[in-house]
């Protein structure tokens, strides 16, 4: 905004200053037109303000390189107008027309348009931890000692209150079920792709999304403590830790420097010491030297070449929010993969149908199990309802709470239990469909109609569409293809087979992703890392390239280099 600022007072500055330059009114014939006694110091004027105010990011620059012995553009582009400047000062106190006030503010406004576009172009990274911050609740319902409850900001807690956090809100403090049981969503936090079902003792974490239940949880961990906070830190300590690939407009402008320094030099003391022409001729020289040498194009192609690219990108599905991450895209040769949300849909759907009573057909076992379902807020009731053929009206709707639901279908008594169910029962499970299932991490919910068991569905994460040929075109193009995730082993063997990946790392907890992105760098191998959630925004700081899933988390989004606007695994080969 600063740029854009400067660009335009600078812009509407350099009409009248080109107007009343002696050397522009002498090409275009005007110079009885537009000259007027005193128009010397009107020029002056103008250009003082182009020089103070537009200038002053590049002399403020000027400094910063200075002190930190770090030569680049802004030296360059200081030298020139300051050096243009100081001249054209001089020449006008001696009277003298022989002045450099158009360069000078030509320079400067193209030199801050470019710069604009540059800063347009390139987006900053601390956004990714004012996003993390977010993700809790501002405020929290306080359980006093008496039963009533209090709103109170969270940054008030100082660990050991009970909060009460009822049904769909965030929690907003890491800390122990002391009352209640609930199914809750950690998935944004922890990869984890199934909601976990928690009773009393169980450790909640802050920013995770509580179920159907109402819990009353005693405040654990606050503040710098808590686990979003550890995510946090990770975050900006990759971050910092990422190398600052220097632009090669950079190094190229500090040789420029240099060169354009001393051709100044050199031309001052040649016309001085080997000529008879006096100090002023001399200078003149001088100062033509390195405002031409300063280099416009290099100022103004550099952010146009960027924002070229991004838009070249963005039709390819791809938002550039890093650059030199982009350039360092072409050396990739192993892409680790988040499961939950990226290499799959983050959501349940039907995998299998098991039919234990043949009276029934696999849509009828599932359309009794949808009843029922269409009752219920989890994830996996909502699964079989969205792939069910179809559904029917339900009585006497109730919870089985952390086993399952019931309600009477077509005036037959009708349950939807967890295995968890069937053992409290007592009612065997031997068919090995539904051990081979279970082995493949799948989530079995069983149908009983009258006490009598009819029949089982499995579902699963849905995989993507487009997964399995996105891995295939990597792997033809050399890419080792790696998956990075939260959850159990079974599940991510499951999902890798069915796509065909190189390598499987499960079972890693959040804040150990950005280490095994680090592992796998440590192969000498150039890592891109792509994920959607809060568990991977460390990991997408750390890889060489860092690219989130459109879809994903606002965290995951700030903090990767490259955006893939569809959620598509199919983009990243693009």
């Amino acid at each position: 905004a600063e740029y854009r600022k400067r660009f335009w007072v600078v812009l509407a500055a350099t009409g009248p200053i080109l107007a009343l330059a002696p050397m522009i009114q002498g090409w275009l014939g005007l110079t009885d037109v537009l000259r007027f006694p005193g128009d010397r110091y009107v020029l002056a004027a103008l250009s003082s303000l182009v020089f103070f105010y537009g200038g002053w990011p590049f002399l403020k620059g000027f400094w910063r390189e200075i002190t930190t012995r770090d030569i680049g553009m802004m030296t360059l582009i200081s030298v020139a107008i300051t050096a243009a400047y100081a001249y054209s000062m001089g020449m006008v106190a001696l009277g003298s027309d022989e002045t450099f006030f158009w360069e000078l503010a030509t320079l400067i406004a193209v030199m801050l348009l470019g710069h604009w576009i540059e800063m347009k172009s390139v987006l900053g990274a601390g956004r990714a931890l004012e996003k993390l911050a977010a993700l809790m609740p501002d405020e929290a319902h306080l359980v006093a000692e008496d039963g009533s409850v209090s709103d109170v900001s969270v940054s008030t807690l100082t660990g050991g209150e009970h909060l009460l956090i009822k049904p769909g809100e965030k929690v907003p403090a890491d800390g122990i079920i002391i009352k209640g049981e609930s199914s809750l969503n950690e998935s944004m936090l922890t990869g984890e792709s199934k909601p976990i079902f928690k009773g009393a003792d169980a450790e909640v974490i802050g920013g995770s999304i509580n179920g159907e239940g109402s819990l009353t949880i005693r405040v654990d961990k606050t503040g710098d403590e808590t686990f979003l906070s550890s995510v946090i830190k990770l975050v900006q300590e990759a971050q910092a830790s990422k190398s600052k690939t220097q632009d090669l407009a950079n190094t190229a402008a500090k040789w420029l420097t240099f060169i354009a320094l001393g051709g100044g030099l050199t031309t001052v003391l040649f016309w001085t010491l080997f000529t008879g022409q006096g100090f002023s001729f001399a200078m003149a020289r001088a100062v033509t030297v390195m405002v031409i040498a300063c280099p416009h194009a290099l100022g103004l192609a550099v952010p146009l070449v960027v924002a070229r690219s991004t838009a070249i990108a963005a039709t390819n599905g791809l938002l550039i929010r890093d650059r030199t991450a982009f350039e360092e895209a072409r050396k990739i040769n192993a892409i680790i993969f988040d499961k939950t949300g990226t290499l799959t849909k983050g959501e349940f759907g039907i995998t299998d149908t098991l039919v234990f009573d043949t009276t029934f057909t696999e849509d009828e076992v599932i359309a009794y199990a949808a009843s029922i379902e269409a009752h219920s807020e989890h994830p996996i009731a909502q699964g079989i309802v969205r792939d069910a053929p179809e559904a029917w009206p339900v009585d006497k709707f109730k919870a089985i709470p952390g086993k399952g639901a019931e309600g009477v279908v077509k005036d037959r008594n009708v349950k939807v239990v967890s295995p968890g169910y069937l053992r409290d029962k007592g009612l065997v499970m031997d068919d090995p469909r539904f051990e081979a299932l279970s082995a493949q991490g799948k989530t079995v919910v069983f149908v009983l109609i009258e006490e009598k068991l009819i029949g089982a569905i499995a579902l699963a994460d849905i995989i993507r569409e487009e997964s399995a040929s996105a891995i295939s075109q990597l792997q033809a193009m050399g890419i080792r293809c790696i998956m990075l995730t939260g959850d159990n082993k079974q599940v991510a063997d499951w999902v890798a087979k069915e796509i065909g990946l190189d390598e499987v790392i499960a079972e890693v907890l959040p804040e150990q992703k950005a280490d095994k992105v680090r592992d796998v760098q440590s192969r000498g191998l150039i890592v891109a890392m792509i994920g959607d959630g809060v568990n991977d925004a460390p990991a997408l700081a750390q890889a060489n390239v860092g690219i989130a899933i459109g879809a994903g988390t606002d965290v995951a989004i700030e903090t990767a280099d490259i955006i893939l606007v569809r959620s598509s695994p199919s983009d990243v080969v693009a």
